[in-house]
């Protein structure tokens, strides 16, 4: 396939569609074009909004008009977006689910010409359709048990940002839509590419291609304690704010005792410990992306090129932070 052949986007919405979980990945496609069209390429992707209906009030309530219908025949290279809907439970007891099941059982899969892209609960309506049947895929946390129910025969991987198996590409929830089309546009396009959109999106880059399975931010999170979650939501959206052992127990609603306490019952790890790997997370994306090392430091909440130097070591990194850039050269 030409590196500037289209492809084109369907995402195929129900009723109750979440928002979050089609509107984060169409703005990182829309923002990877914006990025190309600067450089002098051509845009690389069409967004197609699909639906049984041509029109449809979204989880929140606000409602989409002017959606085309289910195509008869797609436009390739194409990618099917599925995403999750309101609820603790997908039913697809309804005549808009059953026609767009309908039309996913004609869909014929295959890799670099049609794949499936499903964010959150979006898995399941594959599922539902035998689309994952032999496949390796993953979902939102509280959906894991009805993918394995409705298709026994599908893979299913917990405690992961995203899974690729072929055709298949499904992702865990809500953000971790935008991960995946980060990575795929990082595999469609260029990885510096994928760094300039998760800039503009002011998001990490949880996984690249030769990142181990686990994201740094879902480390430490396999566990169901409600306030320890936010802290590290916390954390993750402000990693560069002067943290403190103090100051996560104020988000807690707890004192910095039993919040180290939580962190290592739960999480595994204590709570400053945890704040070096985010913040490490946080500089990585931005030496990936052309920061240098003063600036990725300062972007991720070190005190100075030293502390992240150090924080580089500790956990293991290979070489300096400076050969990580991918233009670090004149840095």
């Amino acid at each position: 396939m030409p590196a500037t052949h289209p492809i084109h986007v369907y995402f195929a919405l129900l009723p109750g569609s979440l928002v979050l979980d089609w509107a984060g990945p169409a703005e990182a496609l829309r923002i990877a074009n914006q990025a190309l069209v600067a450089q002098g390429q051509a845009a690389r992707f069409v967004q197609h909004f699909v639906s049984p209906t041509p029109q449809s009030v979204t989880s929140v309530g606000a409602m989409l008009t002017g959606l085309a219908p289910l195509p008869a025949t797609l436009a390739q290279p194409a990618w099917v977006v599925l995403v999750g809907l309101a609820g603790q439970r997908i039913d697809v007891d309804n005549p808009e689910a059953r026609a767009l099941l309908h039309w996913l059982r004609g869909l014929r899969l295959a890799a670099g010409q049609l794949e499936l892209v499903t964010v959150c609960a979006g898995a399941v309506l594959a599922a539902h359709a035998g689309l994952l049947s032999g496949r390796r895929a993953t979902t939102h946390h509280l959906h894991l048990g009805e993918l394995a129910q409705v298709d026994p025969r599908c893979d299913v991987a917990a405690n992961r940002v995203f899974v690729a198996d072929g055709p298949v590409h499904s992702s865990a929830g809500v953000t971790t839509g935008i991960d995946l089309l980060l990575h795929r546009i990082s595999e469609t396009c260029s990885p510096a590419l994928a760094a300039q959109v998760a800039q503009a999106m002011v998001v990490a880059l949880r996984r690249g291609p030769n990142d181990p399975e686990f994201s740094p931010f879902l480390h430490h999170r396999n566990h169901l304690h409600p306030a320890l979650h936010r802290v590290q939501d916390a954390i993750g959206q402000q990693p560069q704010s002067p943290w403190n052992v103090p100051a996560m127990a104020e988000v807690a609603h707890t004192s910095p005792r039993h919040l180290t306490r939580l962190f290592l019952e739960h999480a595994g790890i204590a709570p400053l410990q945890y704040l070096r790997r985010i913040r490490l997370a946080t500089a990585e994306a931005a030496l990936q992306s052309g920061r240098n090392v003063t600036q990725a430091a300062e972007l991720a909440g070190f005190s100075s090129d030293t502390q992240l130097r150090r924080a580089w070591h500790q956990f293991g990194r290979s070489g300096t932070p400076s050969q990580a850039g991918g233009n670090a050269h004149g840095h």
